[in-house]
């Protein structure tokens, strides 16, 4: 049996806005074991980020409770835009985690650069690559505090189709490899559906749990051979309808 990550047990949420009090969450409860590869797709403004803030601690104004089964240090969040420093080389970028937190763990770093092809850019600045380069280094950066839960929020966004691909074959490689839990948003139910174990559909705001999907592809399709299979395509079809994205 698979140990526990995180509980989440009666999360709600609420802003007060002017003379109103404005529900973001509604009751949310999942839990989250290690291994997985969680998705959490909603419409836009249902909450997702929001959602995502409170899991990583970023955001503490809430109701209901938050159990980690790990220490919250083991955490990373790796947010939609790379937010490298300019002034800093791609070595140093991939680096800076490290120093911040005062840990040796370059070896890593180091490695992860040369897979992913970013060898020949050390000494670069960010304005010198592309956005999946830059994404790339983000990526690294996070990775090199080996965290058990990797939070990510719309991490390929701003990036062209190619690059989604080939940054997300590389994401759930990473994540499989290092047994890295991970809890990702998107609005991109393909992306949702290539890389995740399951999936958590959100309802618009005030968001609540439409549905859970438990996937069921085999283990060695790669995130491509995903998208060419039928289950690939029933899954899809059901989640456009969860979140009525069509009109019937």
């Amino acid at each position: 049996m698979k140990n526990k990550i995180l509980s989440v047990n009666n999360l709600s949420k609420s802003i007060q806005s002017q003379n109103d009090n404005l529900e973001i969450i509604n009751n949310l409860s999942f839990t989250v074991y290690e291994g997985e590869f969680i998705s959490i797709v909603g419409t836009s403004g249902c909450g997702k980020t929001t959602l995502l803030n409170i899991l990583g601690n970023v955001e503490k104004n809430y109701s209901g409770s938050l159990k980690y089964h790990i220490d919250t240090s083991d955490i990373g969040y790796m947010l939609q835009e790379p937010a490298l420093f300019p002034w800093l080389t791609i070595k140093d970028n991939a680096n800076i985690a490290l120093k911040i937190k005062n840990l040796n763990n370059y070896e890593l770093t180091s490695k992860l650069l040369r897979e992913y092809g970013l060898e020949i850019f050390l000494n670069k600045y960010p304005q010198n690559l592309s956005g999946g380069m830059r994404q790339r280094v983000a990526l690294i950066r996070t990775m090199s505090l080996k965290p058990k839960l990797l939070l990510l929020d719309e991490p390929f966004a701003a990036l062209d189709y190619q690059s989604r691909l080939k940054i997300g074959n590389d994401l759930k490689r990473i994540t499989e490899k290092n047994n890295i839990t991970t809890i990702m948003i998107t609005h991109d139910i393909s992306e949702a559906l290539s890389l995740s174990s399951k999936i958590i559909v959100l309802s618009k705001r005030p968001c609540y749990i439409k549905k859970i999907y438990e996937l069921d592809f085999l283990n060695d399709l790669s995130p491509f051979e995903r998208r060419n299979t039928d289950v690939f395509n029933r899954y899809f079809e059901n989640i456009c309808e969860d979140l009525e994205l069509f009109e019937k």
